[in-house]
């Protein structure tokens, strides 16, 4: 991602883009687009790389990732090279000696160090996706560069004297207004990361942020490595009560280490079955002790130290650039604005939640006979689901095989968008691995094309855990659009060959979930590149949406079908999965709300923690933390807030997307057919394409007609409305 792109989307990891149809008035004209984008390459220096991976993408399909081409000692030199490249396209861009204009300035940022944004997307997918000691040794190296060459951009005086004059200047200019909101938004994207800073303040602002960066990737491969374990299970009777595929992926797993019987990887793919379906309690507690404890062994991997000198870091920064704290710095450019409006949702939300939990464990260990752990909520909970809507859980995998319910979200994208995935053969499009598939996306009327599908499905040591989504080329139509290549990237574990994937109705909503942030993608349409991000608060909210479509009708009809029958999920299964919707949200919520509360906590204190396991505890007991749940992601191993800044002081940003969620999935269910092609295709044009053209909260209410209402997402998640 461009530099300049995380410093106007204030951390973003989505490039989310727009169209013409966004209030931002008409589309300048390919004849204005090519002036305009004539007059800032006329400023950029005519630079030739010299490296193989900073060369213009090639291979069809207006460029294609070179991952066939791709080595740890070639992206080095590509990255060196990318730096000094990149250098010299702002030293031309601030010393100009023409007047600022948002050509020769605004423009050219926009077109500047391209060939280092190509290494570097390069850069993230291997390191992501693939790592090992190579790729974590580039990381290392690598990181606290990158770092730099963004502060020297940002500390750059001459270059923010252009940016500003231009923002300040902008209406006797006569710029239009997304002319206008770009200039404006990177002047004050620069304020905000120290540009108006004294030379003595910049100096320690970047030795902060580089500090940071070599903290966060090594809080990031530590946790790596310990996900990069399992425990070991001898005997049958340790898996027993796990279905089959479970049990055959637990028996691969333990073949691929050599080991005999069967291997529960550190990752939450392969944990959360365990929990949910093995009959073996001291196994379970085995289990989920290794997984909440990442990170949090006093080993070479604990996390504690790093994450206590990233939150120092992070105070610093703050008070130097004029905050109080963290999170006041962070939510500037956030729909929330503000920790005191995140936190009141979230207060909001909580005591029914807890009081959820309550009449969830009474129900459990009434079964039990015994009081519930960490380690029993999940196994239990099925066996209330079983009792209460005489549904297993083991009823509804069949339906759900990998590749069909890929196919479904395909369809999905047909029916709301007009989007065609064609499967492309194996070898046409270069991968970074041979698990990889590829898609070209089409419209499915003018056969058009949008884009390149990457999907990347299953776990391997070295890849991260999770499941995300990214590009590696977003949308623009400043330097001549050209297709879209965005890819989903999920960790289910890979069975042995010829066997079905089958995976629970959570992971099909996780792909469903991931896929919609590939649609908020492939339905872009910006001019400037930078417009793409959205802010972290209204980035979950389109992939959230999605979610709901899995158990539609046309859905399950054509392609949830039992892998072995063909038969289609029946309605009387339905019904009771529906019935059930409510069932177990206290779980899903306080597991979430909690690390999203103690997040915000955390980056709000007047004193800054030293020690993250007793902050984590004091945090949890001020807010009342059921004993029987742990946080979703304890501090050692909260990758969210500690590998980047993106989703720091941020987490609280999938509730606040989840409200405007419920609320647009209303919308679609008042219908009465939640494929409705009008209304589809508003949420396209006003939610979906415009990525930060406008202010997003004025997008939802031209979209709903009015601003969101937390009750949907309290009907929706079962809680008392008051």
């Amino acid at each position: 991602m461009h530099r300049r792109q995380l410093l106007i989307a204030g951390g973003s990891l989505m490039a989310l883009s727009a169209c013409a149809a966004n209030g931002m008035g008409a589309a300048p004209s390919a004849a204005a687009l090519a002036s305009e984008a004539a007059l800032a390459r006329a400023v950029l220096p005519n630079q030739t790389p010299r490296a193989e991976l900073l060369q213009v993408w090639t291979g069809g399909y207006d460029g294609l990732a070179p991952f066939d081409k791709v080595t740890a000692p070639k992206l080095r030199a590509a990255i060196l090279e990318g730096i000094e490249l990149q250098r010299a396209d702002y030293r031309a861009i601030a010393d100009n000696p023409e007047p600022a204009t948002f050509a020769n300035t605004l423009v050219a940022m926009e077109l500047a160090g391209q060939p280092l944004d190509r290494a570097n997307n390069l850069f993230g997918v291997m390191t992501s996706n693939i790592g090992g000691e190579q790729w974590e040794a580039l990381e290392t190296e690598m990181g606290p560069l990158l770092s730099a060459a963004g502060d020297e951009i940002t500390f750059d005086p001459a270059l923010f004297a252009r940016i500003k004059a231009v923002a300040d200047n902008a209406d006797a200019a006569g710029l239009s207004a997304q002319q206008k909101r770009l200039a404006e938004r990177s002047r004050d994207a620069f304020i905000r990361n120290g540009a108006a800073l004294d030379a003595a303040g910049k100096a320690e602002l970047g030795r902060i942020n580089t500090a940071l960066t070599t903290a966060f990737t090594s809080f990031g491969q530590k946790v790596v490595a310990d996900e990069n374990s399992w425990t070991a299970i001898p005997n049958a009777s340790g898996v027993a009560g796990l279905p089959e595929s479970n049990k055959a992926a637990a028996a691969a797993a333990a073949r691929s280490r050599n080991l005999q019987g069967w291997a529960i990887v550190n990752t939450r793919s392969s944990v959360d079955p365990y929990l949910t379906f093995a009959d073996d309690r001291a196994m379970r507690q085995q289990v989920w002790t290794k997984f909440v404890n990442r990170g949090d062994n006093g080993d070479r991997n604990d996390t504690n130290a790093t994450i206590a000198e990233i939150l120092k870091l992070r105070d610093q920064r703050a008070k130097l650039l004029g905050f109080r704290n963290h999170a006041e710095w962070r939510m500037q450019d956030t729909m929330a604005k503000t920790p005191a409006a995140a936190s009141g949702l979230m207060n909001r939300v909580w005591p029914a939640a807890v009081a959820r939990v309550d009449e969830e464990v009474a129900d459990m260990k009434a079964i039990a006979g015994h009081d519930i752990e960490p380690w029993d909520y999940l196994y239990f909970a099925e066996k209330v689901r079983k009792q209460k809507y005489d549904l297993d859980q083991n009823e509804l995998k069949p339906y759900f095989e990998l590749s069909a319910v890929k196919r479904g979200a395909f369809d999905m994208a047909g029916r709301l968008y007009n989007f065609a995935f064609v499967p492309l053969p194996k070898g046409q499009v270069p991968t970074f691995h041979p698990d990889v598939e590829t898609f070209e996306v089409r419209d499915k009327t003018s056969n058009r094309l949008i884009g390149i599908f990457y999907s990347d499905d299953f776990s391997r040591p070295g890849k991260r855990s999770g499941a995300w989504m990214t590009t590696y080329r977003s949308f623009s139509t400043l330097d001549g659009s050209k297709a879209i290549l965005a890819s989903n990237n999920n960790n289910f574990s890979k069975p042995e060959a010829g066997q079905p994937v089958l995976i629970s109705l959570d992971d099909a909503e996780t792909l469903f979930h991931e896929f919609g942030h590939a649609l908020h993608y492939l339905s872009s349409n910006v001019t400037y590149p930078s417009f793409g991000n959205t802010p972290r608060d209204f980035v979950e909210y389109p992939s959230q949406v999605h979610e709901h479509w899995v158990l539609s009708r046309p859905i399950l009809d054509g392609f949830m079908r039992h892998y072995q029958t063909g038969e289609a999920m029946h309605q009387a299964l339905v019904d009771k999965v529906q019935a059930s919707s409510t069932f177990n949200q206290g779980y899903a919520t306080v597991s979430y709300l909690s690390s999203a509360i103690v997040d915000m906590d955390l980056h709000t204190q007047d004193v800054i923690p030293t020690d993250p396991d007793a902050f984590e505890k004091a945090s949890l007991a001020r807010i009342g933390m059921p004993s029987a749940i742990v946080m979703r992601h304890r501090l050692p191993q909260f990758n969210h807030l500690f590998t980047s800044d993106a989703y720091s002081a941020g987490y609280y940003s999938y509730l606040w997307s989840e409200v405007m969620d419920a609320d647009t999935w209303a919308a679609f269910e008042d219908k009465g057919d939640v494929f409705d092609p009008e209304l589809a295709r508003r949420y396209q044009s006003i939610i979906l394409a415009p990525g930060n053209t406008t202010d997003r909260a004025e997008a939802h209410r031209q979209f709903r007609g009015r601003d969101p209402d937390v009750t949907a997402l309290l009907k929706v998640r079962g809680f008392p409305v008051s």
